[in-house]
């Protein structure tokens, strides 16, 4: 029988074949963590008694939840994460450079790799073809002593992607349909495989969101097969030596195989307060919208502000709805600044902030009132997620943040792409 890319990684890295729920002890190749879960990961570190770090270099800290510090606490949990970083010679990404996924997929990433982090979005990395997972600070604590982690070896399910996205219709769309289809516990410890002619002929940066929102659906991790795109966009981030072919064999042991028509799809919009509770944004047009948020390790790249300034270009946001964007890197900042989006969206009535996570988990600029309904491009719309445990997240593409922008209240992005 053949192997799963899950298999193929596991089996590279520790020399010998697995089975699925075997228990394993595993080399890391990339270890990371931010402002929020470094200094419990620092401390649970210390508590062990650990005095040094493994393998510095292949070590991040982000300083991205609350960039720049809010609060002389944060400000000094910021300082910490600093001083070990520097005094264990790892690799620090301060305040305005980004979220640390978006980050890790500029930098870092790479195929067949080994990847951990403390947030659970880490499996976002695994549209590079790497098997990329979250765990808890004393796991990724343990992790940066001895340089290597635990795993339970997962099955795989297939989520196969038949013919290719219509006009209007993006990455975003696609994973809230598989996660309305599986769940938001469907795919609990399991590895979502994202396969098919719809995945191929996705960019690199569309794949990011996949593989970022697999944990909605309770996955341990996500994961696209590594080929030709994924080869083009490492030679453009100049680690193309890095590359290597890597996927599934055909006849690999799937747990189950989920299809999805895309080109049947339509924009969808994941409504208050569970990922999974996903609807076309047909059956919610016209809810008022009184802030819509772009941004965040799901949705702040530079082609996600471009497609908002497409639709935002020439026309202003209603007069009763805020419209916060946020980079997801330094990079992405100075693109769109280069490009002039970022002056098509300040144009159009939004506030541009510094690069990082902003609003998207509740701990920064952007927080909502009481009773009021965001549209957001974040992950989740947990109640409280954003800040106000009184407010109402909903989740859509950022096109269909744009053109809700422009009304004020849910909109199909179609009718000005």
């Amino acid at each position: 029988m053949g192997k799963t890319m899950i298999e193929k990684i596991i089996e590279a890295r520790i020399g010998r074949e697995v089975h699925f729920e075997e228990i394993v002890i595993i080399p890391v190749d990339l270890i990371y963590a931010h402002d929020w879960s470094g200094p419990l990961t620092i401390a649970r570190f210390r508590e062990m008694g650990f005095t040094t770090v493994a393998h510095p270099e292949r070590v991040a800290f982000f300083l991205d939840h609350s960039s720049p510090s809010s609060s002389r606490e944060i400000a000094t949990m910021h300082n910490l994460v600093r001083s070990f970083a520097r005094e264990h010679g790892c690799l620090l990404f301060d305040v305005g450079e980004g979220v640390s996924h978006v980050l890790v997929a500029e930098h870092l990433a790479r195929p067949g790799e080994v990847i951990i982090g403390a947030d659970s979005h880490t499996c976002m990395g695994g549209a590079f073809g790497a098997f990329a997972i979250g765990m808890g600070a004393t796991d990724v604590a343990v992790a940066l002593a001895l340089g290597q982690t635990w795993i339970k070896v997962p099955h795989v399910i297939a989520v196969e992607v038949c013919g290719k996205l219509p006009h209007g219709v993006f990455a975003k769309d696609l994973i809230l349909n598989v996660i309305r289809r599986i769940g938001a516990d469907g795919a609990e410890y399991k590895c979502l495989e994202f396969i098919g002619e719809g995945v191929e002929s996705l960019p690199m940066e569309e794949r990011l969101v996949l593989t970022n929102m697999a944990v909605e659906a309770g996955a341990k991790c996500g994961i696209i097969p590594a080929d030709e795109e994924t080869r083009r966009y490492l030679e453009r981030r100049g680690r193309g030596e890095a590359f290597r072919p890597l996927c599934s064999d055909p006849d690999a042991p799937y747990d189950a195989v989920i299809k999805i028509e895309a080109d049947a799809m339509e924009p969808l919009v994941a409504l208050p307060h569970r990922v999974d509770n996903v609807r076309p944004v047909s059956e919610c047009q016209g809810v008022p919208i009184d802030q819509v948020y772009i941004g965040s390790c799901t949705n702040g790249r530079f082609e996600d502000l471009k497609i908002a300034a497409e639709i935002l270009r020439g026309r202003r946001i209603a007069p009763t709805t805020r419209l916060i964007v946020t980079p997801g890197s330094r990079e992405v900042y100075q693109r769109a600044l280069q490009a002039g989006i970022l002056e098509v969206l300040i144009e159009a009535g939004g506030v541009v902030n510094s690069p990082g996570c902003g609003a998207c988990p509740g701990s920064h600029v952007g927080i909502l009132g009481d009773g009021e309904r965001c549209l957001s491009s974040t992950n989740r719309n947990f109640q409280g997620r954003m800040g106000n445990p009184k407010a109402f997240v909903y989740l859509a593409s950022p096109a269909t943040c744009a053109a809700s922008a422009l009304e004020g209240k849910i909109t199909d992005p179609r009718k000005y792409l």
